[in-house]
């Protein structure tokens, strides 16, 4: 089961509230808030693209260039400092960098992941 959907470059969660009986979600991997909702998975569709369609809309009436989902640069925290410290030094005697090491670890994961 999937519980996204793709529009334009741009990724929308699906999300369902059984007390008020509809489906929504909103954009992830930007700051600004885009979020929809539908009764049918139809409406959320159409309700997640056209709030994607009005975003991009308004970012061209502004004149303001809109956010990019996922531009490839996060902030890794390490709940273990021994995690840490083992993959700097990795990285080191390697000479790469941390940056290759992590991203190439999240490779291989997703990789060893799939169905």
């Amino acid at each position: 089961m999937n519980n996204t959907m793709e529009y334009k470059g741009y990724i929308g969660s699906v999300e369902f509230s059984e007390t008020d009986q509809i489906l929504f979600g909103k954009v992830q991997g930007i700051r600004s808030l885009i979020s929809y909702e539908g009764t049918t998975v139809s409406e959320l569709i159409e309700d997640f693209r056209g709030a994607v369609d009005d975003y991009l809309a308004l970012c061209a009436a502004e004149g303001t260039a809109p956010e990019k989902a996922y531009k490839g640069s996060f902030n890794v925290r390490f709940k273990d400092p021994d995690l840490h410290r083992r993959a700097a030094v990795y990285a080191y005697n390697h000479s790469v960098s941390l940056n290759s090491v992590v991203e190439e670890s999240v490779a291989e994961y997703l990789v060893s992941r799939q169905s």
